[in-house]
Order: C-alpha cells, then sequence, then structure tokens
C-alpha cells in the first residue's frame, strides 16, 4: 500500500512514522510535509486547501490511500472530491466535517441527539452577545468560542462580565480569531477534568484508539492564554473503564448515528474533548481528524498496524472494537518558539535534535520546522515533540524532559509540567 499523509505538522509526523514502520506499507509520501516527515517518506509539494490540487497529486502519485492530517483540507471538502473520483481517503466529507468547523452546529447537533454539553447560546451580533452577558443567564466564568475554525486557540475563559465583555469585543470587533470570530458560542464552564477521546469510524461502526490528556495553556499550573497544546500524555488514567463506557455510550455511539441519521455519515478520526464533571462525562468540543499533541503519544502505543484499521474504515468494513495498545505509559514535551501564542519567532537555528533522539525510549516529532541555507531552524509556533516512553508516567516524564533538555534554540518555550497530573 501506498500512502500520501497530507500536512505538515507534529501529528502528520507521527502518522506517518508510525505508517512508514508497518510491512503492509510499502511507500509514504507527505504532503507539504516538513523535514522530519523526509526522514519516513518522501517530500510533495501541494496547497492543502485546494481538494483538487491535492486529488491529482494522489493520481500522479498513484497512492492508494490518503491520510487527512489537519481540519481545514476536511472543511474544503477533499473528503467529497476524492470521493468523487473514486479514491480512498480517511476523513470526514465537509458536511460531516461541520462538526469541527462549526461550533453552533456541534452544539446544536448534540442537543438534537442527547449528547451531553454545557449550556450555550449562540450569537451573530456584538450587541446580542453582550445582552447574554449582562443578564448573566451562563453564569460566570463563562467560555466565549469563536464559531469557526482557529488553529485551536479561538477560546477565551472569562471570569466575569467585564472580562466575558472584553472577550467578545476582541473576538467579534477585533477579529482576534479572523473570520472565525464572525459568530460566538457563549457556553457554560464547565468544572471537572479534561481528557480526550478518540474513535476511528466508517460510518456505523468504530474502532476506540483510548484517550488522552492535553495541555491547552502556554505556562506551568495551566496559567496563560490557550494554544494549540503544550504537551499530552497517554493513556489518561481518569478514563476508568466505567468512564469508557459512559463515553461510548452516551457520546460515541449517538454522534454516529445521528450523523447517519442526518445524511452525514462520519468516516475518520472523531476526537471527542471532554469535560469529566460530577455528573459524567460532557463535550467541551469534536475535533473530526487526531488531536495534535494526542497523536504523537497515542500512535506509538498501537500494537497493531494503523494502515489496515483506515483501510477498513475507508472500506466501511471496520469491526466495533478497542484497538490493541503496548502496555506502556507515553509523554509528549512540546517545545515552542519565542513569542508563542501571540507570534512565532522562525528561522531560529536549532541545535541538539539527534543527541536528543538518541535517548532510549525518546521520540522526537518535527512541527514548526524547516532547512534553511542547510540549517534546521524553527518555521512556526509549535516546534517540536519530544515524547518518552515508559512503563510508568514518572519513568515516560524523566525520559521525556531528559530528551527535551538536550535540544536547543534561542527563546524556547517548554512547559515543565506534562504528565505531573497522572502522577496524582
Amino acid at each position: 500500500m501506498k500512502i500520501l499523509v497530507l500536512g505538515g505538522g507534529g501529528r502528520e509526523h507521527a502518522l506517518a512514522w508510525t505508517l512508514s514502520r508497518e510491512p503492509g506499507v510499502k511507500a509514504v509520501v507527505c504532503a507539504p510535509g516538513n523535514p522530519g516527515m523526509a526522514a519516513v517518506g518522501r517530500l510533495a509539494s501541494v496547497d492543502v486547501g485546494r481538494p483538487e490540487a491535492v486529488l491529482a497529486l494522489a493520481e500522479a502519485e498513484g497512492v492508494d490511500l490518503t491520510v487527512v492530517g489537519s481540519e481545514m483540507p476536511l472543511s474544503h471538502g477533499v473528503a467529497d472530491v476524492f470521493a468523487a473520483a473514486g479514491r480512498a481517503v480517511a476523513g470526514p466529507s465537509k458536511a460531516a466535517a461541520e462538526l469541527e468547523w462549526s461550533k453552533a452546529f456541534a452544539k446544536a447537533f448534540m442537543m438534537r441527539h442527547g449528547v451531553p454539553t454545557a449550556a450555550f447560546r449562540v450569537l451573530d451580533s456584538v450587541d446580542e452577545a453582550l445582552a447574554v452577558v449582562r443578564s448573566g443567564e451562563l453564569g460566570f466564568p463563562l467560555v466565549v468560542k469563536a464559531d469557526g475554525l482557529a488553529a485551536g486557540k479561538g477560546v477565551v475563559v472569562a471570569e466575569d462580565a467585564e472580562a466575558t465583555g472584553q472577550a467578545v469585543h476582541e473576538v467579534m470587533v477585533n477579529r482576534r480569531f479572523g473570520e472565525a470570530g464572525a459568530r460566538v458560542v457563549l457556553e457554560e464552564f464547565l468544572v471537572g477534568q479534561e481528557a480526550s477521546y478518540f474513535v476511528l469510524a466508517d460510518g456505523t461502526s468504530f474502532v476506540s484508539l483510548g484517550s488522552a490528556q492535553d495541555h491547552k495553556r502556554i505556562f506551568d499550573g495551566d496559567r496563560g492564554p490557550n494554544t494549540g497544546g503544550m504537551g499530552a500524555f497517554a493513556p489518561s488514567p481518569l478514563v476508568t473503564p466505567e468512564v469508557e463506557q459512559r463515553i461510548l455510550d452516551e457520546i460515541v455511539r449517538p454522534v454516529l448515528k445521528g450523523m447517519q441519521a442526518e445524511g452525514r455519515p462520519f468516516r475518520g478520526f472523531l476526537y471527542a474533548g471532554l469535560m469529566l464533571t460530577a455528573t459524567g462525562p460532557r463535550v467541551v468540543e469534536f475535533n473530526v481528524r487526531f488531536g495534535d499533541p494526542e497523536a504523537q503519544v497515542l500512535l506509538p502505543l498501537l500494537d497493531e498496524d494503523l494502515s489496515v484499521l483506515l483501510a477498513a474504515a475507508t472500506g466501511g468494513t471496520l469491526p466495533t472494537r478497542s484497538a490493541r495498545f503496548r502496555d506502556e505509559r507515553h509523554v509528549g514535551v512540546v517545545l515552542a518558539s519565542g513569542g508563542y501564542p501571540a507570534s512565532a519567532e522562525q528561522g531560529v537555528p536549532i541545535d541538539g535534535l539527534d543527541t536528543a533522539a538518541a535517548v532510549p525510549g525518546a521520540l522526537v516529532f518535527h512541527a514548526g520546522t524547516a532547512m534553511q541555507d542547510g540549517r534546521l531552524c524553527t518555521a512556526g509556533g509549535r516546534v517540536l515533540t519530544v515524547v518518552g516512553r515508559g512503563a510508568s508516567y514518572g519513568k515516560a516524564i524523566e525520559t521525556a524532559y531528559d530528551a527535551a533538555s538536550r535540544v536547543h534554540f534561542a527563546n524556547m518555550q517548554m512547559r515543565t509540567d506534562i504528565g505531573q497530573k497522572a502522577l496524582g
């Protein structure tokens, strides 16, 4: 099987690395890829936002399966274009992908199908949003979400009415998250502990891909602004067998059944961002692709071939079961550029990667990197994810930070508490 992996971040590097190691995969093409992905596949240039260009690349390369890594090509309908051409693609249709690219749609869908989530209001104007804030009907703190795609950063948690009003103004007037903020969702603040849960679906059946916990805030202790994710660990000790059963029965099955009933059968990776509350799991958000950095800690845990599962998902032949995993614990630490998440210093030389990768039990996945004048340099906000593997969370944390300490670039940012929640 020849596989095209679409994207160039840490998640896509983890996908390409995983697939390249499987006996049934003869070649991996990465588009546009990154320098780390060049070690496990051949890089090809394409505008991932143009579905017809992606299809032309897949046809020219003669690939058997295309795996879509990020949400943007899905929101542009790449899976629809591939389906019309009769080519296999792992990813949902544009209509099914609306679960991620419109938070307003996702909330209304959950209401229609009885999926547990927070109380909310969808507002199309600043005046309407501020009126809801003043009414206090959703309480405080209050969550302000840009309706559209915002690279994982379109959420502000505001402590009181004044802070919420400022957040609404930033999102809807100043367009802090671009056109994604033309409409906002105001949402009740849920109290509990966060976890992520993943499945691979073929429209009706699904394989459970397990749980992880992300660290969204930029600074230790979950302080500072939201990011695309500063680290993760897997599996989540919060997702006990009992909790997992509730996630499957109350969230995953109703979502797949509801999407099928609405004529939007869901095929591909479904990522449920959850708050585990005193009354049970409730959905914070859905993503329609694997998480980043969760993919970097979950995919190396797989103890079966991902390519086989993906082929079954595209062919509609997935059995409903749990994937097989190694009995290990994985912790991933993101190394970010100076200025992130507000901005990102680029073109800064990176040193120490070979030394980091040589640490026993460590893996290094590239995200925002590029070659400049023969040197590896930063080229984005989140630059690398350094993963530690071990028999315990403690050992995995030790390995991850040992390897991360060997990487150097100017103004590098790194949280020092990734994985500590697992020890509790």
